[in-house]
């Protein structure tokens, strides 16, 4: 699961600068609730220095959003503009002692406030590329400027650290194949230009949807990575998961070749209660609400909530119950 260092904690449950500011000559939004998270950044510049005298914040979303939004005002409170737009996102995870991976969107994200802000102060039409033709992930509204800038700015060449950075791919993922050409593209621009070694940069076919789903599930403790792969046949690019965690023998059957319903609530109570630690350990969690027939309602909570890893949450579940009950299952959030 992920890790958070102590600062990370503490800028959580202790945020600095956390509310409005009503005196701000400088304001910048970014983000939407709809997509889980959302950054109000404000600022109190002297207007003959242009130095930041002051910043709040207020942000939606998880622990590490409201930590890095806090940082981000620590950092910025007496610089100058100049020295501020100098800062990048790496600098706020930086300050913070690091952030996991997935969580890096949450520094890109105050890194995009602070650039606005700015813009805003000087009267400037702050933009975030998005053009048409150009949305990537339409679950988050990611275009393909923000991922480029993202690439260039962290030197990224995987898939998962795309999403880490922007969150584009971390719903569906039907986005993949627009991710995987702009990660190629952007990737062998820099090696052109010599700010990355052609070792290191992604090519067109690097992975499979199927790969980096499968990835994002054992991310969140949802499958068990195997301690050591079995051989594939060549023909067959796509892992089961079967060969990555066992599956358990299927419930007792009822006279007459069914599950009782009882017996199929507790064996979905089961699964829920298994999983639960690894929700609860990032501050999220997921209860039962209702079964009927091959549907599964269940309620997510907390951290959970607009998540853009919930899709991988509910698929995670869904194994889950297809192993264990040895049926197919449909779960919905409600």
């Amino acid at each position: 699961m992920w890790d958070y260092s102590d600062k990370v904690k503490d800028y959580f449950f202790n945020p600095k600068n956390a509310g409005a500011l009503a005196d701000a000559n400088a304001v910048g939004e970014v983000g939407a609730i709809a997509c889980g998270d959302a950054l109000k950044l404000m600022l109190k510049v002297e207007p003959d220095s242009e130095t930041i005298l002051d910043a709040r914040f207020q942000t939606f979303g998880c622990g590490s959003a409201i930590a890095s939004s806090s940082a981000l005002t620590e950092l910025v409170i007496g610089k100058t503009l100049t020295q501020a737009l100098e800062m990048t996102n790496q600098d706020i995870a930086d300050f913070l002692g690091g952030l996991p991976p997935e969580k890096m969107h949450c520094s890109v994200m105050g890194y995009e406030a602070l650039q606005a802000a700015i813009a805003d102060f000087r009267g400037e039409e702050w933009h975030d590329d998005h053009e048409e033709g150009a949305l990537l992930c339409k679950c988050f509204g990611v275009d393909e400027g923000m991922v480029e800038r993202a690439v260039r700015m962290n030197k990224l060449t995987t898939i998962e650290q795309v999403t880490a950075y922007t969150k584009a791919g971390g719903g569906c993922l039907t986005c993949f194949d627009g991710l995987e050409a702009c990660l190629a593209k952007v990737n062998a621009a820099m090696v052109a230009e010599g700010a990355l070694a052609a070792q290191e940069a992604y090519r067109l076919g690097g992975t499979t949807q199927a790969v980096v789903k499968q990835k994002a599930r054992e991310a969140r403790g949802f499958v068990k990575a195997p301690a050591e792969p079995k051989p594939v046949a060549a023909a067959s690019p796509m892992i089961s998961l079967d060969a990555i965690a066992p599956v358990p023998a299927a419930a007792p059957a009822a006279p007459g070749g069914g599950m009782t319903m009882l017996r199929k609530i507790r064996l979905v109570e089961e699964t829920i209660a298994e999983m639960r630690p690894y929700l609860r350990q990032d501050g999220g969690d997921c209860e039962l609400v209702d079964v009927d027939g091959s549907t599964v309602s269940v309620k997510l909570s907390g951290a959970c909530v607009g998540c853009q890893m919930a899709s991988v949450t509910v698929s995670g579940i869904q194994d889950r119950l297809a192993a264990k009950l040895g049926q197919p299952f449909r779960v919905v959030p409600v």
